[in-house]
């Protein structure tokens, strides 16, 4: 089995929290409302792999209460609190070798999870096979092919072309899809989940919002990555940021796919 190729290990810890979070400030609505749709309630058994700094987790130990459970999986725990309420355990391992129970979770959610998994399928597998009849899978994966600049300056259009271009390089080398989010609801359809709710979420956003701080915060943490696909250049990525903070600025700097159903 291949080792996790996860794209941002080895970066600075504060940088890799901040944005952790930066993230959980602009997802966290749309994935609590996913979880509440699902019907996430008091007593329900859950599984969250890859918590990152761990707000959704801390939010659905709040909604299931005592009389539930919520286990979280994650290849590194260094992000989260140090301290839980009873009825959170967790775990550091790999989803695909962790040992789990199988036909035990009501549901299992996981976001920007599978896109770091060369052999993301076995993850998948292992997150099916953990739930229980009926029970639910809510997935969310970005789609970096949906990325491009809409309006801008000529010079900085160009160079958030080439870092965009620079990003599939990355993913492809590592063997890795940076469109993973499209193929998520034919993936669960050709496994039998039922019921499949998909949006597909593509905002179009200013320099200084939520989402061009995260993918500048991704430039300047993966500068040597991204210049080692040949693709861009220093000047390239100065560009790029200085994009990212204007607010005239304006691109779709990825997609979010999210897909939830329920094992039969």
């Amino acid at each position: 089995m291949a080792e996790p190729e996860y794209v941002f290990h080895r970066v600075e810890d504060q940088r890799e929290l901040e944005r952790l979070r930066a993230i959980e400030r602009v997802f966290d609505p749309a994935s609590r409302r996913r979880l509440l749709a699902a019907g996430v309630q008091s007593g329900w058994r859950c599984l969250e792999v890859g918590p990152g700094a761990g707000s959704v987790l801390s939010w659905m130990s709040d909604v299931v209460g005592p009389a539930g459970r919520v286990e979280a999986v994650d290849l590194s725990t260094k992000f989260l609190p140090g301290a839980w309420p009873s009825n959170v355990a967790v775990r550091q391992g790999d989803i695909r070798t962790v040992p789990l129970d199988d036909a035990s979770f009501d549901l299992v959610h996981a976001r920007y999870v599978l896109i770091h998994l060369p052999d993301f399928h076995v993850a998948l597998s292992r997150m099916l096979a953990s739930l229980k009849p009926g029970g639910w899978l809510i997935l969310e994966e970005p789609d970096f092919s949906a990325s491009r600049g809409v309006t801008g300056e000529v010079t900085q259009l160009g160079a958030v072309q080439r870092v965009n271009q620079a990003i599939k390089a990355m993913y492809d080398a590592l063997g890795m899809d940076h469109a993973l989010g499209l193929t998520l609801p034919s993936l669960l359809q050709h496994r039998g989940v039922t019921g499949l709710v998909v949006e597909n979420d593509a905002p179009l956003s200013p320099g200084g919002s939520g989402m061009a701080t995260i993918m500048k915060m991704s430039a300047r943490q993966l500068r040597e990555k991204y210049l080692a696909t040949g693709v861009v250049t220093e000047e390239d990525l100065d560009l790029y940021c200085r994009f990212a903070d204007d607010p005239h600025a304006w691109a779709i700097y990825y997609a979010t796919v999210a897909v939830s159903g329920r094992k039969p």
